[in-house]
């Protein structure tokens, strides 16, 4: 297997942004080309050890779902086909399949969580205080129940090295002004609604996912980034589903299972990744988008 691109630079090209996992380059005023390496994140920490055709995975699969989804909302995606890209892209081979040219707008510094299922920072949050993000929840659930119906639930948009912060609607409100914030997630639960009934009928239960969303040259919100990937989403096979316990996932909850098996403490860098799991983390991935997408 190879190695993996931990970090992407293009000759002659400018980097204008590098995130946990993508590169942004300059293109021209309107555009720029969006690369997803092959590094992987946990816990707001970006690991050292990457995951070799993450980036390639998670490219196809938000390719796949922004067509799927475009009659809901619209996406940054200008160009996907590397045969079509610019001559000064396509001399760069390894830039095929983990790269995309999209628009440039104003992103929304909002991370937008919906939940169906009872899982992860949720089920912790509902354990505590019988709510998550300000949302209050029916007593008695149990960890991987499935919600009365899906939730919203936000989160800060922070820089590389911070950590996200669960918020209410209300203080959602109060950063982004009260029309986006209603547009975003009522856009949000139509999304992971129309994608849930889909994903249901390949045997995959959708349990959370997150979005993020831009404003356009024209003022309208578009969907950007990736969507329903496995570094985005929490996936359960339906056929293994159990409530009442920790489900098996295909998706990066493995890695961190595996990261919380160790001694790492969460306050120091994070440890390197065994191939073991490397190689069990592709897998997952690579069945996930085989199983979504055939």
């Amino acid at each position: 297997m190879e190695n993996g691109f931990y970090d992407i630079e293009i000759p002659g090209i400018k980097k204008i942004y590098s995130g946990k996992v993508r590169e942004l380059f300059e293109f021209d005023d309107k555009n720029m080309l969006m690369v997803a390496t092959d590094r992987i994140s946990a816990f707001d920490y970006i690991l050292p050890t990457p995951i070799p055709e993450k980036g390639i995975i998670l490219t196809k699969m938000s390719i796949f779902w922004f067509e799927y989804l475009k009659g809901i909302v619209k996406n940054h995606i200008v160009e996907h086909r590397f045969e079509k890209f610019p001559e000064m892209f396509q001399q760069y081979s390894f830039l095929k399949d983990r790269s995309v040219i999209v628009k440039k707008v104003k992103k929304v510094p909002i991370e937008c969580v919906v939940r169906g299922y009872l899982a992860g920072s949720g089920w912790k949050e509902y354990k505590e205080k019988g709510e998550v993000c300000g949302v209050m929840l029916p007593s008695g659930l149990k960890e991987s129940e499935k919600l009365p119906e899906p939730i919203f639930t936000p989160a800060t948009k922070e820089e590389k090295g911070q950590h996200d912060i669960n918020i209410d609607f209300s203080e959602m409100t109060k950063r982004v002004g009260e029309e986006i914030a209603y547009v975003l997630k009522e856009k949000s639960i139509e999304i992971y609604n129309k994608a849930s009934i889909y994903a249901e009928s390949k045997g995959i239960i959708i349990a959370d996912t997150k979005f993020e969303f831009g404003i356009d040259e024209n003022d309208k919100v578009i969907l950007i980034d990736e969507v329903f990937t496995p570094d985005s989403s929490r996936f359960w096979e339906k056929e293994k589903y159990r409530p009442g316990i920790s489900q098996d996932s295909l998706d990066k909850q493995y890695i961190r299972d595996y990261l919380l098996s160790t001694d790492w403490d969460r306050n120091s860098p994070p440890p390197g990744l065994p191939d073991s799991v490397v190689d069990m983390t592709v897998n997952k991935y690579r069945q996930i988008y085989h199983i979504l997408t055939r």
